[in-house]
């Protein structure tokens, strides 16, 4: 369900206790919704929407594995800033005010890099997609899917990194093995629930969730 998953962001930080330990607790959960996700819809990702994004995606990623060790007052509120951007050009958008062509490069550059920081520090890029399919006007059943494959990928390209940063440890990988039923069963059902919601729904839900987010990004933990 796009949008819902972020909510889990702040409930990790409460969970571990730490911040920034927490975006390494939550990798396992995030991959096993993942996979499911892409078995789920493996038949109707929208490959091009993805492709021109991820050059930029490695930018804004290597940046943020560079500022994972700031400290969490600082990068919130940076990635909060980056999703409220990526609102107010949709918001423009639907007013016919386009800074950049949906299909451009500036686009694709400046989304794919706010997703790769967002994701890289802080487990935080579903706004950040979620606004970017959005503009690529994709039905509903490709934006979940592309979405998926998306997120799939960069979560499997952050193990790496989480692990030379010390993110990833024995107590993190057994506490995300306790989590995989409750996390297959909450994909599960909404793979059931994104079904009967019409369009239009869907549509503002997503909206209306990643602003939700970037306000939990800029509230005091």
């Amino acid at each position: 369900m796009p949008g819902l998953g972020i909510l889990a962001v702040p409930l990790f930080v409460v969970a571990v206790g730490d911040a920034r330990l927490s975006a390494g607790w939550l990798l396992p959960v995030l991959l096993t919704a993942d996979i499911f996700a892409v078995i789920s819809y493996r038949k109707e990702s929208a490959a091009g929407a993805l492709f021109k994004l991820f050059p930029y995606v490695a930018v804004g990623g290597a940046l943020g594995g560079a500022v994972l060790s700031f400290p969490e007052h600082i990068i919130r509120p940076l990635v909060g800033a980056i999703i409220l951007a990526c609102i107010l050009l949709f918001f423009l958008r639907l007013r016919g005010i386009n800074l950049a062509s949906e299909t451009g490069h500036a686009h694709s550059a400046f989304f794919g890099s706010a997703a790769g920081f967002s994701t890289m520090v802080a487990n935080a890029a579903g706004p950040v997609m979620n606004i970017y399919l959005l503009s690529q006007n994709l039905p509903r059943e490709q934006f979940v899917a592309t979405g998926a494959w998306f997120f799939f990928l960069v979560n499997l390209s952050k193990i790496p990194i989480y692990s030379w940063q010390g993110l990833i440890s024995a107590q993190s990988l057994s506490f995300g093995a306790a989590l995989v039923v409750p996390a297959l069963l909450g994909a599960f059902t909404g793979r059931r629930v994104i079904k009967h919601i019409p369009e239009k729904v869907f549509t503002t839900s997503v909206i209306v969730l990643a602003i939700a987010a970037t306000i939990v990004l800029f509230l005091p933990r």
